[in-house]
This record gives C-alpha cells, sequence and structure tokens, in this order.
C-alpha cells in the first residue's frame, strides 16, 4: 500500500480523518522551514505537503506566493528541497509529499527527481498543473521508485477526467474544493462535497479536500465525507505572523477538527 494512503487510512480508523499541512520550502529559510513542519506534525498533522518554490505559482494565493518569493530571493534551488524533505522526515517520522509545478521537474530531469526524492525519503508529489494524460514519464518513474503520485480533480473536471485522475493517482486524489486559487476562506464551496462524491463515483478509494480550509469547524465539516484535509494558508500566515510556535499552535487548533466527533 502507499506509504501516505496508509497514513490517511490510520487516521480514518482513528479519528474522524487525515490533517494534511502545506508549506513552502525554504521559508522564512531552509532550517525554520524545516523546524515548522516538524512542528505541524508534533501538534497532529498527519502529512507534509512541502511546496516546491516556483516563480509562476499559478494556483497559489497571495499568502503562498508571498513565502514563496521569499524562499527565491533568498536563494533557494531545486536540490534544497531533497534536504528538507531528509531532514522533516528524519524528525518528524510522517510522510513529506513534494507539491511542484511541473516545469521544474522537467527542468530538473524527471528520473533524476525521482531518484534524489527517494534518497531523501520523500513519500511522493502532487503535481497541480500535470494532467495524468500528459504525464508518461512521471508515471514511468514513481512505478520504478514507488512514489506515490497525487493528480488533482475540481469542480470543472469532466467524468472522464475524473477517472483518469482516480486511475492514475497513488495514495490519494486531491479534491479542490472551489475554483480558483489557493487561500483562507469564511466557509468552504459546497462544490467540494460534489467533488468527492464524483471521486468516489469513480473509483476513488481516498479524496482528500483542499483550498481554503482555515478553521476547526471546516475541518470536522470536510472528513464528514472525504478522507482528509488539506491546509496551507492558514499555516504559511502563522509561520509568517508568529514563526514556529504560531505554526505548531495553529496546527493544534485545527487539528482538534479531526478528533470532535463528526459522524
Amino acid at each position: 500500500m502507499s506509504g501516505v494512503g496508509a497514513v490517511i487510512d490510520r487516521a480514518n480508523a482513528e479519528r474522524n480523518g487525515a490533517v494534511i499541512g502545506y508549506l513552502p520550502a525554504g521559508f522564512p529559510d531552509l532550517q525554520t522551514g524545516v523546524d515548522a513542519a516538524v512542528a505541524l506534525a508534533e501538534n497532529g498533522v498527519d502529512a507534509i505537503e512541502l511546496g516546491l518554490p516556483y516563480s509562476d505559482p499559478v494556483m497559489d494565493g497571495p499568502v503562498i506566493q508571498r513565502a514563496t518569493e521569499t524562499s527565491l530571493a533568498g536563494g533557494f534551488r531545486i536540490p534544497q528541497v531533497f534536504d528538507a524533505v531528509h531532514a522533516i522526515t528524519e524528525r518528524a517520522g510522517v510522510p513529506v509529499l513534494v507539491m511542484t509545478y511541473w516545469n521544474p521537474v522537467l527542468r530538473y530531469g524527471v528520473d533524476r527527481f525521482a531518484d534524489d526524492l527517494r534518497a531523501a525519503g520523500g513519500a511522493g508529489l502532487i503535481t497541480p498543473d500535470l494532467v495524468p494524460d500528459e504525464a508518461a514519464a512521471w508515471i514511468d518513474a514513481s512505478e520504478r521508485t514507488g512514489a506515490d503520485r497525487v493528480f488533482l480533480a475540481a469542480p470543472s473536471s469532466t467524468d472522464v477526467r475524473m477517472r483518469r485522475a482516480v486511475a492514475s493517482s497513488r495514495g490519494f486524489v486531491y479534491a479542490v474544493s472551489t475554483m480558483g486559487v489557493t487561500g483562507a476562506r469564511s466557509g468552504v464551496d459546497a462544490a467540494a462535497r460534489n467533488v468527492v462524491d464524483r471521486l468516489r463515483n469513480a473509483g476513488a478509494a481516498r479524496a482528500c479536500v483542499g483550498l481554503g480550509i482555515s478553521t476547526a469547524e471546516q475541518v470536522t465539516e470536510i472528513l464528514r465525507y472525504a478522507d482528509g484535509a488539506i491546509i496551507g494558508s492558514a499555516f504559511v500566515r502563522a509561520l509568517a505572523d508568529d514563526g514556529v510556535s504560531g505554526a505548531g499552535a495553529r496546527a493544534a487548533e485545527l487539528t482538534r477538527g479531526a478528533i470532535v466527533d463528526a459522524h
């Protein structure tokens, strides 16, 4: 079984579901970012989504964009993401998925990236701008290395696209809760439930919802129908405003939504 899949299944058996926390690598610097990811894990986050900073982050909202710009301005380079993955997995003992736009992987070399990710102990990739139809090189590399593959499904996805995302993903399918970019919202769109329902109908064993989650109540709501809640901007903002301790405290607050009896 997929490493991330096993963690999600365990979280669903022991609580109401999994919480996956996103942070960009190298923000505000490499070591502090690692410390923050460890703090998330120590405060109830089940897996880390580590963003690879990129100069054209079309899916990211302003909070994450500013953080990735800080990382890039500080001299972040692609090989450092593997250093961060290794450090987090060694200290926190939770799976780390790298979230990356596809162009940096192509520039680095797909097979080289897959090999270096495996050597660092990484669990796999979340690829927001890569569709399964164009992912043959990554699917081949991930089959060889055993890496998880997380593709996205959105409210606008056709049934054909949903089935392809389900068939090609390993670990879980990322259900985008709303059309637009990342960022905390006062309410998570009802479309999220519809996306998850459609993924279930397409055969998805695990679907996790991301984009816009910023309260424990939203986590509880999402875990009524999804296997995991993915939180990004709320953690990045806490790290930016209050440092590592602030990120840890925010994780403790939000992961309470996975413990409340939501069924």
